[in-house]
């Protein structure tokens, strides 16, 4: 059983499907995470090599400060490529304008930099319903009296909502 950052992943089940047991990963992120740090679909746990179970727990230690992902150009149909006398530095200054100018339309934005997992996405959770409630909005009064939130039929499960709201919302 691997264990990565106060989480235990079981050693048979695939690895995009383990990486689920982190609060605040689902299955799109779980996979989203094996492409970035080449773990293939079909990996299980217990076949991670050591170099790829290190890092992944350096990613989701600190994702913000995680090294950019490499971007590799496709040649489109019509592409000459330039002669072999042509210096190397006005070529990488040219990929390098075009993908600024692709960061800049939104396009090259990474999904997984600002990922939040476990406590820190607890505490956020924690910290917008004080913020509901201190507001006094509806939602926040609903929280306070350990009530449903978003809309259900409280005839019936009002009871439920209870028991269930008041073991999540400490």
């Amino acid at each position: 059983m691997v264990h990565i950052l106060g989480v235990n992943l079981p050693d048979s089940q695939l690895t995009r499907f383990a990486l689920t047991n982190f609060y605040g990963i689902g299955h799109k992120t779980a996979h989203r995470l094996c492409a970035r740090l080449q773990i293939h679909d079909r990996c299980k746990v217990r076949e991670l090599t050591p170099f790829q179970v290190t890092s992944l727990a350096s990613f989701l230690s600190s994702p913000g400060t995680s090294p950019p992902i490499p971007r590799y150009p496709v040649a489109p149909p019509n592409f000459v490529p330039p002669s072999p006398r042509t210096s190397l530095q006005p070529l990488q200054a040219k990929l390098e304008a075009k993908l600024a100018d692709k960061k800049g339309k939104g396009k090259g934005s990474d999904p997984l930099a600002n990922l939040k997992i476990e406590s820190e996405l607890r505490r956020e959770i924690r910290e917008n319903i004080a913020h509901q409630r201190m507001i006094g909005s509806y939602v926040g009064k609903r929280h306070a009296m350990h009530l449903p939130v978003r809309g259900q039929n409280t005839q019936n499960n009002a009871k439920t909502a209870k028991k269930l709201n008041r073991l999540e919302r400490y």
